[in-house]
């Protein structure tokens, strides 16, 4: 940022923020809510629906390693707005292949560019979120990502909604479409340009080199913490991408009764992350982050072991409550630093979008031999690595104590 924000500004820049966090999540539950009716129209088995999903992974991960670069030289608002524009061409090429067409390889293709638009957004919209911390002094991201939670169960009820209506998946993405860019075109104005920018900014320190970006990989605190995110994340993303058919399956329910499960999921998670900020003021970022890796191995057992839908539902809401500090505690501690804050939060993203995205179709292939119940004891081992780390994700930098801190409330 050029020049120094008024306190209107900043309330409005992080308002709009709240927003940009929910739209992705609208998008991506609204993708998700339809992969039983796809999965049918394709007539794909578990495996090739894992390998349909993987396109989502591919394009995402390649987001991921792309947005730092983008970011440094043209801010994170001019990302935001092009990866969200970006997203919406994968829905659409999603919606064709998935309902009219009815052609795997089209839906595998548009869930890669969906993915790819969604990669650099997550980074520059959790850029623009720690810069808002800063402003403000205050914990936002958790949250910041509750609206993401909420955006997402606004999408699965919407496509819950859809379905008993029977709107073909094309119309569905077509109106989700509809409301990114509304919103894009609503929103980017509230933003300023500039966040996250190493070319040109007002930083004391010189800006970062594209080798020095890279670098921050091999930084043991942002690897540790890149582990901590992707054990947590693989238990959100487990859910976002297998829930629906995981109760379809594994508890021979309805479509939308698996539907339902997953707005369950999303509630408990939004619920945990709206409390997010006190709490995390309250105890810290450790104790959160091992007590969210208990509730969601609790969860687990359930789901993996219950013996009815009304009891796996109870694992739901833990495992919900679990998994919604992870991501959003991982990247507040991985943009401590504000030099290179782009570059640490891409990589952990990354880490994360590993086990968010790649995990969960490998989940896939292994529920095809031993069904996705029984798969879900792999996110337990994973959830269980992250809880044993979260050591590393104390707050560190001027000022903080060595034990744990928080922001100013």
């Amino acid at each position: 940022m050029n020049q120094p924000l008024n306190s209107h500004q900043i309330h409005l820049w992080r308002i709009a923020i709240y927003f940009f966090f929910a739209v992705p999540g609208y998008s991506m539950a609204s993708w998700v809510s339809r992969t039983p009716t796809i999965r049918d129209a394709l007539g794909a088995t578990t495996s090739q629906m894992g390998w349909i999903i993987f396109g989502l992974a591919l394009g995402s991960i390649m987001g991921l390693l792309s947005a730092s670069h983008l970011i440094a030289h043209k801010g994170g608002r001019f990302v935001m707005a092009v990866g969200l524009a970006v997203s919406t061409i994968g829905l659409v090429i999603v919606g064709i292949g998935g309902s009219w067409l009815i052609n795997g390889i089209t839906v595998f293709l548009g869930l890669a560019v969906f993915g790819f638009g969604n990669g650099i957004c997550d980074v520059a919209m959790n850029v623009e979120g720690t810069a808002v911390e800063k402003a403000v002094q205050k914990s936002l991201l958790t949250s910041y990502h509750a609206a993401f939670s909420m955006g997402t169960l606004l999408g699965a009820v919407a496509g819950s909604a859809a379905i008993k209506a029977g709107i073909p998946v094309a119309v569905h993405m077509g109106l989700v479409v509809t409301v990114i860019l509304l919103s894009v075109i609503f929103l980017v104005r509230l933003v300023p340009a500039g966040t996250g920018k190493e070319t040109g900014n007002d930083s004391n320190d010189p800006p970062m080199s594209a080798r020095e970006r890279m670098a921050v990989w091999k930084e043991p605190r942002t690897a540790l913490i890149g582990i901590i995110v992707l054990g947590m994340a693989f238990a959100e993303g487990s859910a976002n991408d297998w829930l629906p058919l995981v109760m379809v399956d594994g508890y021979k329910v309805t479509p939308a009764m698996g539907s339902f499960a997953f707005g369950l999921f999303v509630a408990a998670m939004t619920l945990g992350r709206a409390a997010g900020g006190m709490l995390l003021d309250r105890f810290g970022r450790v104790a959160i982050l091992r007590g969210s890796a208990l509730f969601a191995i609790v969860g687990l057992l359930i789901v993996i072991f219950g013996q009815s839908y009304a009891i796996a539902t109870i694992g739901i809401v833990l495992w919900g409550l679990g998994a919604a500090f992870g991501f959003p505690v991982g990247l507040s501690a991985a943009g401590d630093d504000p030099r290179g804050v782009a570059a640490r939060v891409g990589a952990v993203s990354t880490a994360g979008y590993l086990a968010f995205l790649v995990g969960p179709p490998f989940l896939g292939i292994i529920g095809e031999s031993i069904g996705l119940l029984r798969a879900l004891i792999v996110v337990l081992i994973a959830v269980s690595i992250a809880g044993l780390l979260a050591q590393a994700a104390k707050p560190i930098g001027p000022g903080k104590e060595k034990n744990e801190t928080k922001l100013s409330p």
